[in-house]
């Protein structure tokens, strides 16, 4: 692995630009938008398939740069006509629940394959100059059909990467695990068990996840939007923790004594997620906070490929959750803290945020003040 120092960006911006986001009704998708629109963007494109969502989205915000397009990644003309006159596109569209994608797998495929081919085939023909699509560390050693059809997505995505031809459009892709508060994970499944005055209930104590900020994905996003280059990868290097851990810790900072049920493993769940490869780490190119694996460019010539393999390949360990920094449960709690969502939930819940955040450490300065959010508790939060 090649250590790097931070390259200088070359300046790229929203500002006077199109930007499409996939799947922008997501919590992805509200974080990124709101952050864009903090800039001199000329429109930002919101495309799903859920119209009530869009409708709230679309009062929550109240920003005339905004607009709202219903569709489907799976249907190609939808996504032919919302890509017109687009410069960049966030693919956050995605059937992300491992047990969902378990039961209905042709479902997975179509949206997280077929979904993803249309969008990088109609932004290439729309000359697009950027695609950014989110993928997750379940597409590294997939056991589960979610993980299968990221994997897909990744491998479509620098395939491109290999096709294309002089200038074209840029597609990459951001790799990271748990995203705290997202929609569908387990804080807020926690926070609801919490409020019900119910004991949490746990896959398995033992099980690691990365974990990561909303704000923390977006930053990456944004990375790859400023400095991929054809078919790279970015990686959060993200910190690990034990859902037994993590269980604990939401207690302690609702004013519960620590308690969990184990009720036992998922479909498609495993024990340990991991990030990078041993394989990809010996390319991986290590920037500090992040990591970036360039596109294998070996052409499809057997005998070369053969005669000119790799060598040296990496001996070492795995990026994963199971042998990175684990979170200690103080710097556990200072994570959670920066989740503006838990800390309404918290003052919901008659929790002193101070004293909470000289407990465990807080970084205040990630409470970044949004001014799409006009109510005071969100202000307290913050």
């Amino acid at each position: 692995m090649t250590i790097h120092t931070l390259p200088t960006t070359d300046g790229t911006t929203y500002d006077g630009k199109t930007v499409l986001v996939s799947g922008g009704t997501g919590s992805f998708g509200h974080t990124v938008v709101e952050r864009i629109l903090r800039t001199d963007v000329k429109q930002v494109r919101v495309f799903s398939r859920d119209e009530a969502k869009q409708d709230q989205m679309r009062h929550r915000i109240g920003d005339d740069r905004v607009q709202y397009i219903i569709g489907d990644v799976r249907d190609e003309a939808s996504v032919r006509g919302a890509m017109r006159g687009v410069d960049h596109v966030f693919h956050a569209a995605a059937l992300k629940q491992v047990p969902s994608c378990e039961f209905f797998p042709e479902q997975a495929v179509a949206t997280n394959v077929r979904g993803s081919h249309n969008i990088i085939n109609e932004a290439e023909e729309a000359g697009v100059t950027s695609v950014v699509c989110l993928s997750t560390d379940k597409a590294v050693y997939p056991v589960n059909a979610m993980g299968m059809t990221k994997a897909l997505m990744e491998k479509l995505a620098r395939a491109h990467a290999r096709r294309v031809n002089g200038v074209s459009t840029t597609v990459s892709c951001v790799r990271y695990g748990n995203v705290m508060y997202s929609r569908g994970s387990v804080i807020p499944l926690f926070v609801n068990q919490l409020k019900a005055g119910k004991t949490l209930t746990v896959t398995d104590p033992t099980m690691t996840r990365f974990m990561m900020t909303l704000r923390e994905s977006v930053d990456l996003v944004e990375r790859a939007f400023r400095d991929a280059t054809q078919g790279d990868v970015f990686i959060q290097k993200a910190p690990a923790t034990t859902v037994g851990d993590l269980a604990n810790v939401m207690c302690e900072l609702f004013g519960h004594a620590p308690a969990y049920e184990s009720i036992g493993v998922r479909h498609g769940e495993k024990l340990h997620e991991t990030l990078a490869t041993r394989e990809e780490l010996t390319f991986a190119e290590d920037f500090g906070d992040h990591l970036r694996l360039p596109v294998d460019e070996k052409r499809l010539d057997y005998d070369h490929f053969v005669s000119a393999g790799v060598e040296g390949l990496n001996r070492g360990e795995d990026f994963d959750s199971d042998n990175v920094e684990r979170m200690t449960v103080r710097a556990l709690g200072a994570k959670l803290l920066e989740v503006p969502e838990l800390r309404v939930e918290l003052i919901d819940a008659g929790r002193d945020l101070h004293l909470l955040d000289e407990k465990y450490g807080t970084d205040l300065s990630c409470l970044v003040p949004d001014p799409s959010r006009r109510d005071s508790k969100w202000a307290m939060a913050r």
